[in-house]
């Protein structure tokens, strides 16, 4: 196999300790941003590219044999998906014809692109995706001009809520001293942030990966579940349930993320990890 030479588009939250993990573990990498390096805390061996995903020639990206766009929209609106996500893609997949040593393109989507809300379970085999959200369409769009570009080398992954150490908006809701009831049947999913980290650049390096991955742990929860148990950890009243909120709503997500791959399997997991590390 050809030495794998990587680019990371993207230097955010999840984009920069992937280009880092990479670099620790021994690989050729390059991260892509907007901003000037010093924006980013960037591994000191990590190679840096300033420079527009919108702008970039095929000459420019001729050398890389791995490439993830790991990107976040400026907005959360409609048009900043269009302007991101979509946009980054249909731009890239121009390219596509061009980039002869190109093994593997990743796309970080969106579980958000499964529309459904009554509880279903849903897994890599679930069809015909529809999403109900604009965002998410744009989402969906912006995964299928990549795969119709680069073909078997398009890999999605599709993350569920991403959660972490300084993520932390669960722990504040347990917190508040009026809390709003909840649901008692809202199904959630999540993935822990330094575990996304680990599926992509799994997936980036791995000899054989599947062509979709749902980046999630393996235990979907009820958010009253959740806030309950949350409650009970540090010692906080439990949420009272919402009896004007009967239907069962939200949906279950089956991962196919090799456990191997997961350092918190489960979110009682992931929130130890949390708690474990707050000042």
């Amino acid at each position: 196999m050809s030495t794998q030479n990587l680019l990371i588009i993207g230097q955010g939250d999840i984009g920069l300790p992937v280009t880092n993990k990479l670099v620790q573990d021994g690989f050729n990498v390059t991260g892509l941003a907007r901003n000037q390096r010093e924006h980013y805390h960037l591994d000191s061996e990590a190679t840096f590219m300033q420079a527009d995903a919108l702008t970039l020639t095929a000459e420019q990206l001729q050398d890389f044999t791995h490439m993830a766009i790991i990107v976040t929209p400026d907005d959360y609106s409609t048009s900043g998906y269009h302007e991101s996500y979509l946009a980054i893609n249909q731009h890239l997949a121009t390219l596509a014809p061009k980039l002869t040593n190109l093994e593997r393109m990743v796309f970080i989507s969106s579980t958000g692109v499964y529309g459904q809300d009554n509880g279903e379970w849903i897994d890599e085999n679930t069809a015909p995706v529809s999403p109900e959200r604009e965002a998410s369409k744009v989402i969906l769009q912006a995964e299928q001009v990549l795969q119709q570009g680069f073909d078997d080398k398009a890999i999605i992954i599709r993350p569920s809520g991403i959660y972490g150490r300084a993520r932390l908006m669960r722990l504040r809701k347990v917190k508040e001293k009026q809390k709003e009831p909840v649901a008692a049947q809202h199904w959630s999913n999540r993935i822990m942030d330094r575990d996304l980290v680990n599926i992509i650049t799994n997936v980036l390096t791995s000899t054989a990966p599947k062509s979709l991955y749902i980046a999630t742990d393996y235990a979907p929860v009820t958010t009253y579940e959740l806030g309950v148990w949350l409650s009970e950890q540090i010692g906080e009243t439990p949420p009272a349930i919402d009896h004007s909120k009967t239907a069962v709503t939200g949906k279950r997500l089956h991962s196919n993320i090799p456990l191997a791959w997961l350092d918190y399997p489960d979110w009682q997991a992931g929130y130890r990890d949390i708690l474990n590390h707050q000042e």
